[in-house]
C-alpha cells in the first residue's frame, strides 16, 4: 500500500494553515483522505498530479469527520468529478449530508456568550463560514472499527467529534491519525483539547491507538513522526488522565 502525504497551504479567517491530506494507492484503488477547506480543489489537483494522479482517477474520498478544514472542498470536487464515492462513519454521515446541524456550528453558537469583545468578530465570521459549507451525499458508511480491506482498518476515534475515524495500515504499521492527534513542535498532542467535543472520549481514543503496533503517525495538522510513538502516546495518556 502506497501512502502519499499531500501538503495544502490554506488561508482561513486571516490565518495560514498547512494541512496534510493523504492518499492511499493500492489494489483497492486510489483513496483521498480528507480534502481541505472550500477552494482547495485546484491545489489538491496540482498536488495529486505530482504523483501522476488525476482527480478523476480517485476511487473515493474518505472523510474522517465533518470539520470545515476536512470536508470544505468536497462539494467542488464532486462538481468536477461527480462519480467519485464519498465514505465516512455512520455517526458523521448525517452531519456531512446536512440532515443534522453541524456539531461544530452548535458548539460555536453555544460558546458565543463566552467570547470576549476582542474575538467576537472572528467568532461571528467562523459561524458564518460553518453555515455556508455546501453539503454532499454520502455513498458508503463505516460501522464501528470496520475493515475497509485486509490492508486498511477504519479505527473509530471519537472525542474530537463523536464519529471521528482514523485509518490504520497494519502491514506498514502506519496510522493516519487525522484529528485524533496532532504534531506540535515534533511531539504528539490531542487535537485542540479545549474544543474537543468530548475530551474523555478523545483520551480513550489515544488509549486505543496506543494498543496498535505503529511505526509512523501521519497527522492532518503537523505532518508525520516516527519518533518513540508508543512512548509519546503513553505520555499523552498520563498527561490527560
Amino acid at each position: 500500500m502506497e501512502v502519499i502525504k499531500l501538503e495544502l497551504i490554506s488561508s482561513f479567517l486571516g490565518q495560514e494553515y498547512v494541512l496534510n491530506p493523504c492518499v492511499l494507492r493500492g489494489k483497492e484503488g486510489i483513496f483521498l483522505i480528507d480534502c481541505g477547506y472550500e477552494g482547495s480543489a485546484k491545489q489538491l489537483s496540482e498536488q495529486l498530479a505530482r504523483y501522476g494522479i488525476g482527480l478523476n482517477e480517485l476511487s473515493g474520498i474518505i472523510i474522517s469527520h465533518e470539520d470545515i478544514d476536512h470536508m470544505g472542498a468536497l462539494y467542488e470536487i464532486k462538481e468536477e468529478v461527480p462519480f467519485v464515492k464519498i465514505y465516512t462513519s455512520e455517526i458523521e454521515a448525517p452531519y456531512l449530508t446536512g440532515e443534522r446541524k453541524s456539531l461544530r456550528l452548535q458548539q460555536a453558537e453555544s460558546l458565543r456568550s463566552t467570547i470576549s469583545e476582542e474575538f467576537m468578530e472572528w467568532g461571528t465570521a467562523f459561524e458564518e463560514n460553518l453555515k455556508a459549507v455546501k453539503r454532499v451525499p454520502v455513498d458508503f458508511t463505516f460501522g464501528f472499527d470496520a475493515h475497509f480491506s485486509d490492508r486498511i482498518r477504519i479505527i473509530n476515534t471519537p472525542g474530537h467529534t463523536p464519529g471521528h475515524i482514523s485509518i490504520y495500515l497494519p502491514e506498514e504499521r502506519i496510522l493516519l491519525a487525522n484529528d485524533a492527534l496532532v504534531l506540535e513542535d515534533g511531539k504528539l498532542e490531542i487535537a485542540n483539547p479545549h474544543f474537543s467535543l468530548d475530551l474523555s472520549q478523545a483520551l480513550n481514543s489515544v488509549r486505543k491507538l496506543a494498543a496498535l503496533k505503529i511505526d509512523k503517525v501521519i497527522c492532518y495538522h503537523g505532518g508525520e513522526t516516527t519518533q518513540n510513538i508508543s512512548g509519546q502516546l503513553e505520555a499523552l495518556i498520563e498527561k490527560y488522565s
